[in-house]
Parts: structure tokens; C-alpha cells; sequence
């Protein structure tokens, strides 16, 4: 059990900013790290503005972070992992995939229960509702209960993946959400070790999302100037 470690969140989203009196085609970006834990009842909220979206940006700004840092799959975060910094994942992705995969059915398909998508979300379901459980107990409560209900679903869930890997074309979206839930599960079961963390990236999602709701009423920032003070308000 890993208790009491430091814990950030981090997400990223895009903005258009105009640059030497010019918009451009390239997406400039917001990034966003947040302290995290179930315990941060009051967490400090950085963002900051990048030109673009390469990992070097994280890596730079985190470069003396030793701990968890919980994000999305997104590769730009892929070089932080080390034994100081500890990737770990948000299972709200991997189970978006799966409803995109149902979605994607036609309508009458989506209501054969025992379909692959169905059947992924129900496992989802469970693991969720654990978590809902598990709300108002200490970090060390919430380790043991993750450890003793918690783990079995999830290598429930594991099989299950494997058993339909082949199963699936790999450019379905049914595909795309198994070998995306496989290729991140190292990072997507460890909140089960450290009772502090949460199960997914969702708060860092949340403190991104003013960015994404303003996009639609701004549009652009004039300047990066402007995008840097936008950042800090």
C-alpha cells in the first residue's frame, strides 16, 4: 500500500489564439494540474498556457513532482513515468470507449444485453459503484476494500479483454475500447493500491471544462499574452 503520497491531476484542452495579428490553424493549449486525492477537499488549480500540446510542456512544469499523477492515456505524459512519478490512469476513458462502442451499434442491436459493449458497461458499473460505497471511508478502509472487491472485478474485467482480443477487429470501436483498456491497464488498476486515489481523471476534467464551455462564447484569445492571463484568472 502506497498511503499518504502526493497526488496530482493533470488534463489539457485546445484554444485558438491569434498570433502577430493572425489566427492560426494550430491549436494552442490549455493545461490544467490540480492537487488531487479523495482527501483534497480544497485543491490548488494551475493552469497553464502552452502553444501546443507536446508532453515536454508537462515533463518541464513537473519536472521535481515525485508521486502519483493521474491522467488520461494520452502519450505526452508517457515520458514522466519513473520510480518518483507514478502514472496513474482514469477508468472514466476506458469506460467512454465502451459507450461510443455502443452507440456506434445500430439501434436494435444496443438492446441485446449480452452484447461485448453491454457487457463491458455493467463490469464498469460494478467498479463504480464500489467507489460510490466507499465514499465516506478512510483512505486505509478504502484500500482494503478495493483490495478485497474491488481487485477480483478488475481481473475479472482483464479476462474478459483478453478473451475478446481477438474477437474483435482491432478499427472497431468495439476493438478500439478493448485494446485501448488493455494497453493502459497498468495504469488504470492503480488506484487500487493507494487508497487516496481516485478511479479516474475526473476532477482534472472538470477544472478544464470552463475552457471548453468559454471556447464557444470567445472563440479565440486576442494574444498569448492574453492566453496567459486568461490562465491565470
Amino acid at each position: 500500500m502506497i498511503y499518504n503520497n502526493y497526488i496530482i491531476n493533470s488534463d489539457e484542452d485546445g484554444l485558438n489564439v491569434i498570433r502577430d495579428g493572425r489566427e492560426t490553424k494550430s491549436k494552442s493549449y490549455m493545461w490544467l494540474y490540480q492537487s488531487g486525492g479523495h482527501e483534497s477537499e480544497h485543491p490548488i488549480v494551475l493552469h497553464d498556457y502552452q502553444s501546443t500540446r507536446a508532453g515536454a510542456h508537462a515533463e518541464s512544469f513537473l519536472r521535481a513532482f515525485s508521486g502519483h499523477l493521474q491522467v488520461d492515456g494520452y502519450a505526452g505524459y508517457h515520458a514522466l513515468a519513473s520510480d518518483d512519478c507514478i502514472l496513474a490512469g482514469c477508468m472514466a476513458h476506458a469506460r467512454r470507449k465502451f459507450d461510443e462502442a455502443l452507440k456506434a451499434l445500430p439501434k436494435e442491436s444496443r438492446k441485446n444485453k449480452m452484447g461485448l459493449a453491454q457487457t463491458a458497461l455493467r463490469k464498469f458499473a460494478r467498479l463504480y459503484a464500489l467507489e460510490k460505497q466507499s465514499k465516506d471511508l478512510t483512505i486505509e478502509q478504502r484500500y482494503l476494500q478495493r483490495q478485497e472487491k474491488s481487485k477480483p472485478l478488475l481481473e475479472e474485467l482483464k479476462q474478459w479483454c483478453d478473451n475478446n482480443l481477438t474477437k474483435t477487429a482491432k478499427d472497431s470501436a468495439i476493438g478500439k475500447a478493448i485494446r485501448y483498456t488493455i494497453n493502459q491497464w497498468g495504469s488504470l488498476i492503480r488506484y487500487i493500491d493507494d487508497g487516496n486515489i481516485q478511479i479516474d481523471n475526473n476532477a482534472a476534467e472538470r477544472h478544464i471544462k470552463p475552457f471548453v464551455i468559454g471556447r464557444k462564447n470567445w472563440l479565440f484569445n486576442q494574444t498569448p499574452r492574453g492566453a496567459n492571463a486568461s490562465a491565470l484568472l
